[in-house]
């Protein structure tokens, strides 16, 4: 089956009683983009994302993952995709390593410890592999959580609001992760209510208002929506977050550098 659309959204509805969470949302993401969803909280971001993932059933509309209909094929749906949510999904009292080989087990893949072992080099966990995860820092457990997601090679990843809560530095690491991901070929549908995440990260940025999708396009496509810039010389002044990274140094991938 030739897949054009990764994700497809059309007309998608869903109430909550009385209360109107979607009201008619249209959305596509293309193989391997990243495709930011914006919005603010309440939004509807994470309701657009369960539909998808089929923990949830929508009141009226159409969406398909890999050509798979939701509602119809949702065992398809559920082999085509995995799902990181608003918090890390690892077992603290085992190492990084025990959680990503108990993951390829459960999936019953050959090779499990191959498996875990490619993936800890890949999102720099290496030298960290044999520690607890309750040792691991923020963004080290953010990225062991992306890491497991990808065991399977699933070709659609949903990120829901994957840095929430995380410090900077954290943010910056997982920002590094979904690269990797993307470099990798995984098409990535990521929600997030901020602006510097979806602006870093994403091919195409869908902006998610009142139940509806409001403006889609690249973020060229979005800028040009404004009027054009005047050229104002000022002083720059730097952002918190350069004086942070200043202060404290940029990210390095080494677990050895990190703390919990």
């Amino acid at each position: 089956m030739v897949v054009t659309s990764a994700v497809l959204v059309r007309g998608l509805e869903k109430s909550f009683g009385e209360l109107r969470v979607l009201r008619g949302v249209d959305l596509e993401v293309a193989p391997g983009t990243i495709v930011a969803l914006l919005g603010s909280n309440g939004a509807g971001k994470t309701t657009v994302v369960r539909i998808l993932s089929t923990l949830l059933a929508a009141d009226a509309g159409s969406a398909s993952v890999q050509g798979h209909d939701v509602a119809t094929h949702p065992a398809e749906v559920r082999e085509s995709i995995s799902l990181t949510g608003q918090f890390a999904a690892v077992d603290e009292i085992l190492t990084g390593r025990e959680n990503l080989v108990l993951v390829a087990k459960l999936r019953h893949l050959s090779g499990a410890d191959a498996i875990a072992e490619d993936l800890l080099a890949r999102f720099a966990l290496t030298e960290a592999a044999d520690r607890r995860v309750a040792t691991y820092s923020g963004g080290m457990r953010r990225r062991l959580d992306i890491a497991m997601s990808l065991i399977g090679d699933p070709p659609v990843i949903f990120l829901d609001e994957p840095t929430t809560g995380l410090d900077p530095q954290a943010r910056l690491e997982v920002w590094a992760a979904v690269r990797e991901l993307a470099a990798g070929g995984t098409t990535v549908l990521l929600t997030t209510q901020y602006l510097d995440e979806a602006e870093q990260l994403a091919d195409r940025i869908a902006i998610l208002h009142e139940g509806r999708v409001i403006v889609d396009g690249t973020l060229a496509e979005l800028k040009q929506l404004l009027p054009p810039a005047t050229v104002e010389y000022v002083e720059k002044q730097p952002t918190l977050e350069e004086v942070f990274l200043a202060l404290v140094g940029t990210p390095n991938p080494s677990p050895t550098q990190e703390r919990p």
